[in-house]
């Protein structure tokens, strides 16, 4: 399963807004708030807590009892209770407006990052916490974080490198160009489909963006969307979305892309059938699991950053997966923060997802040891306007963390639609801006 759809797919919705509107925010929350310290000796830490999560594919199989018998081991006192959510978004929605949303769980992407401390308890200060997490400014309040993602991921493309390879293409492309060039190359020298859109998933649509600062290489990118045009001559979303747009308009794509599979997808450019996909980091593992039960080699899996440079440099944004927190409610605070701490320290989760470490001494995983080879620098953005941000995409309806708009381009794109990509671009900057001053006022 891909156990980020559900965040991508609701994230930042009309609807979700308008739910959230009428439901959470007067739910179950206290405005009060609350702090679920660390406790110095687990041994005195007890209770039995419930974590909601999203992995519903590793509570099925067993992992997550592995892990919470290895937390045991640390932790005897406490008993570790997993509530697997299928539709999490929606489901945990519904729960926060009680006050039974179990002791740990996701922070759903609907909830406004200022409202964090109505839901969650602190898990202590941005100052502290920063010195040895990452990501901590992605659910901090007011200088308290309340939430902890266990690892995080980077946006790039999945690619096939024996396919690339024999298109005669070794090097990264540093510029859209060169990029489409070597689509173009593929196309002309192999059977592969250049690139592979997943239009009919919808949600891998959304992942174009998470090209926003990557292009820039600059850590107030975030800051840029809320204050300025995404889509302006210099914005960073024009760019992602021109270059979508010329991979479609080139036919550099699926033959039809209302017929994608999702996981068809996986083996297909595993075997070399697909040469292309725009992803994020936390991707590589299915694709390299589906090479080994499709027979072929997961070394052929590559991951490569967006073709930009700025003074030769190519940057890519680190971002946290779900963030951990400590329901306000949970009559056992302490076990529940042991939990969230052990999970993001010493369960190996983020290792055996091949992703990025939440701690900040901890070594690139070995799929991103290209990365560190040709110098590519992993940036985190910072998140100060992150709330701001989702406020602009709910009152403009452009919708950058849904597929609709996206769908809209591509469908432009293959002639499935009438429109000039310029005026369509140019049209969600005016809706964008003009929803800046509404929020700003």
């Amino acid at each position: 399963m891909n156990h980020r759809k559900t965040l991508k797919t609701l994230t930042g919705t009309a609807l979700a807004a308008v739910l959230l509107a009428s439901g959470c925010t007067g739910g179950g929350g206290s405005s009060k708030g609350a702090d679920a310290e660390a406790a110095d000796d687990p041994s005195q830490v007890s209770g039995t807590i419930t974590v909601l999560t999203h992995r519903t594919d590793i509570v099925q199989d067993g992992t997550m009892k592995k892990y919470a018998e290895d937390f045991n081991r640390t932790y005897p006192k406490v008993k570790v209770e997993f509530d697997a959510i299928t539709d999490y978004e929606a489901e945990v929605k519904i729960r926060m407006n009680t006050e039974n949303y179990g002791d740990v769980l996701m922070i759903p992407a609907v909830i406004q990052k200022n409202d964090y401390p109505k839901f969650f308890a602190s898990l202590g200060t941005q100052k502290e916490l920063s010195e040895k997490y990452r990501f901590t400014g992605f659910t901090a309040v007011d200088g308290k974080v309340y939430g902890q993602s266990p690892m995080g991921a980077t946006p790039g493309f999945l690619y096939n490198k024996r396919i690339w390879a024999e298109a005669g293409v070794t090097d990264w492309p540093t510029t859209p160009a060169e990029f489409l060039t070597a689509l173009k190359a593929i196309k002309a020298k192999t059977d592969a489909v250049p690139y592979y859109t997943n239009f009919a998933a919808q949600w891998p649509l959304t992942q174009w963006t998470y090209v926003n600062g990557s292009v820039s290489c600059d850590t107030e990118a975030t800051t840029a969307l809320a204050e300025g045009n995404p889509w302006g001559a210099d914005g960073e979303l024009r760019v992602g979305d021109r270059l979508l747009y010329d991979i479609v308009d080139q036919g550099l794509i699926e033959k039809d892309p209302a017929t994608t599979n999702w996981e068809n997808s996986k083996p297909q450019l595993a075997k070399g059938e697909i040469a292309t996909a725009w992803l994020g980091s936390w991707a590589i593992i299915q694709f390299r699991q589906a090479a080994e039960k499709a027979g072929a080699d997961p070394d052929d899996i590559g991951f490569m950053p967006f073709p930009a440079r700025v003074d030769g440099k190519a940057c890519a944004t680190a971002n946290p997966d779900y963030n951990q927190a400590v329901s306000i409610h949970s009559e056992h605070k302490a076990a529940a923060r042991a939990w969230v701490d052990w999970f993001t320290e010493k369960s190996g989760y983020a290792a055996d997802n091949l992703s990025i470490s939440t701690l900040k001494d901890a070594p690139l995983p070995e799929v991103l040891k290209p990365y560190e080879e040709q110098g590519v620098e992993l940036i985190e953005l910072d998140d100060t306007a992150g709330g701001t941000v989702k406020n602009i995409d709910s009152a403009s309806e452009v919708g950058i963390f849904g597929p609709a708009y996206r769908q809209e381009l591509v469908d432009i794109a293959r002639g499935a639609k009438d429109g000039d990509i310029d005026d369509f671009l140019d049209d969600l900057g005016k809706r964008w801006t003009e929803a800046e001053k509404t929020v700003g006022s």
